[in-house]
């Protein structure tokens, strides 16, 4: 049993901090940098004016921010305080807002000014939030809600870093991070800080990270792969980070090579478009070494490795059981598989869906894990035990992926036994798209399926839609999605059915709904409709047609 008393944020912070205070920890695409020194100086500063504030040790602190520098500050300083943070998605809004904030309790907010419109909507019904820290206004006046104390960020950083802060062990809860699953809206996923550290220290051994290295990362920061396995990965090895504020195909390269970068990580639709960019003569002239990758597209992966002169690490993992399976780094590629388990770290098999019987060597099921070390996956889904008692069926959790691991332990993912839609790496709730979708009149009962997009292991969203009188039109409906979900949530497909088929019991068959394919329905990319038109068209009134649910 290994001493897992550093085993924490705070711990692995101050001690980079202590050994290399004066290197150079995070350059912000677009200008701003700091040291591994003025981070931890800061940090100490944000967790002791949140102490100020009311913060106890294990309260949920949510963070809803896009990627900068301030935003990863806010999450170090959450955890030096002792607290949990709580990345939430930057596109939440409304009821799925709501839901959120009030299921981990949110009495304090961190916010970026372009998102506080958004809270300011919702405050009223959340009777738990009680301060609102606003990042990145520059000094403009805030609004001043009745109930609500509204902080400038700015002063939480103006003050001395306190004598000392809470102590923090590997089994408390470091961060809870949402994921969408089979059905029902975002679970909470606990996140204890040897969780953490586990997914830091895989990182780092899997990719041979250390202190020279560069990280280019774009992953949002309610990620584990961003927050985990790119920037707390860097803080262990105590090489620097390029942060940017999303994935660009386009400048993917370019940035690689502006920031010296010599590792990154991408889920497989990213890679899909880097590789459909015009191959140039000097795509290889990169500092580009290593690429994690989940998926590395097969159809892509030895192309991909060629042109770019990387090495394609994949890996399999998800937020709650993290990356128990890595490609080793001195082998050559297997196009397919996503390398072997972490025995020291992991067991893993492939059982029988239906009796959880193990299956023999290179036979298709399903995939269950469990940790061999205590405090090292999550802790459970918040406020949901007949969730986490469903996933921990047996003593393992069960994945709902399906794939095989062959005789010689290599592990092949095949597809998902389940009904989660995982859309350019976001997982989606098919419950919330169809929850907005009946708050429309003109919509009588409808269904959400992912079906297969143009990238591997991705899916486009269909929905399908029993419209009541009159019908509603597909660009009016998205429209009224649009101003409610998530961009990334916003359907591309829209079918519309006199009923929806259903089993005996009267459960909607989505099976079938997948298996029908897109033949039939309207697609907004073939119509030319961006989720931005749609945000304009919502706002100038084309949804004509938002009211109360249709009974």
């Amino acid at each position: 049993m290994p001493d897992m008393r550093g085993w924490t944020v705070p711990a692995v912070l101050e001690a980079r901090a202590r050994d290399s205070g004066d290197e150079v920890f995070l350059r912000m695409v677009g200008g701003g940098r700091t040291t591994y020194a003025q981070t931890f100086q800061r940090a100490r500063t944000i967790g002791g004016a949140l102490i100020e504030l009311g913060v106890e040790p294990a309260e949920n602190v949510v963070v809803l921010a896009p990627n900068s520098i301030d935003t990863v500050h806010a999450w170090l300083g959450i955890n030096l305080a002792g607290a949990v943070e709580v990345p939430l998605h930057p596109g939440a809004r409304g009821t799925a807002l709501q839901h959120l904030l009030a299921d981990c309790d949110a009495r304090v907010v961190l916010i970026d000014e372009e998102f506080l419109p958004r809270l300011l909507e919702v405050s009223g019904r959340l009777p738990a939030l009680r301060t609102v820290v606003v990042m990145g206004n520059g000094g403009a006046p805030l609004p001043r809600p009745a109930g609500l104390r509204v902080v400038e960020f700015a002063r939480l950083v103006a003050g001395q870093p306190p004598a000392t802060l809470p102590t923090v062990a590997a089994s408390h809860a470091a961060s809870i991070i949402y994921t969408s699953g089979t059905s029902g809206p975002p679970k909470g996923v606990i996140m204890p800080h040897g969780q953490a550290h586990v997914l830091a220290r895989t990182a780092v051994e899997g990719l041979r990270m250390t202190g020279r290295d560069v990280y280019y990362c774009y992953h949002p920061l309610h990620h584990m792969a961003g927050k985990f396995m790119a920037i707390f990965a860097s803080i262990l090895a105590g090489g620097s980070v390029a942060l940017d504020v999303r994935f660009s195909a386009d400048t993917w390269l370019e940035r690689i090579r502006d920031f010296g970068a010599t590792v990154t990580v991408a889920h497989g639709p990213m890679l899909e478009m880097v590789h459909r960019l015009p191959a140039r003569a000097d795509d290889a002239d990169n500092p580009l070494t290593r690429v994690q990758a989940s998926p590395f597209p097969a159809r892509i992966a030895e192309a991909f490795e060629a042109r770019f002169a990387v090495r394609g690490i994949e890996v399999y993992g998800m937020t709650e059981i993290n990356v128990p399976c890595w490609r080793p780094y001195d082998e050559p590629l297997r196009v397919g598989s996503c390398g072997r388990i972490r025995q020291d770290l992991f067991e893993m098999a492939v059982v029988d869906p239906d009796t959880d019987e193990q299956l023999p060597p290179g036979q298709v099921g399903e995939f269950v894990v469990r940790p061999r070390l205590p405090w090292t996956g999550m802790q459970g889904y918040l406020n949901q035990p007949a969730a986490t008692v469903r996933a921990w069926r047996n003593s393992w959790f069960h994945t709902g992926d399906r794939g095989r691991i062959d005789a010689d332990g290599y592990v092949y993912f095949v597809d998902r036994a389940s009904e989660r839609i995982r859309r350019r790496a976001e997982n989606v709730s098919a419950e919330e798209i169809e929850a907005a979708a009946l708050t429309h009149r003109g919509v009588v009962d409808c269904a959400a399926v992912g079906v297969p997009s143009e990238f591997e292991a991705d899916d486009d969203i269909k929905l399908t839609v029993v419209c009541g009188e009159p019908a509603v039109a597909p660009e009016v409906l998205l429209a009224h999605l649009a101003s409610r979900l998530a961009h990334h949530m916003v359907p591309r497909y829209v079918e519309f059915r006199d009923a929806l088929p259903r089993t005996p019991t009267q459960k909607v068959q989505k099976a079938a709904l997948r298996a029908d394919g897109v033949a039939r329905a309207w697609d907004r990319y073939a119509a030319g409709i961006s989720v931005r038109t749609l945000v304009e068209d919502a706002r100038s009134g084309i949804d004509g047609m938002a009211g109360e649910p249709a009974t």
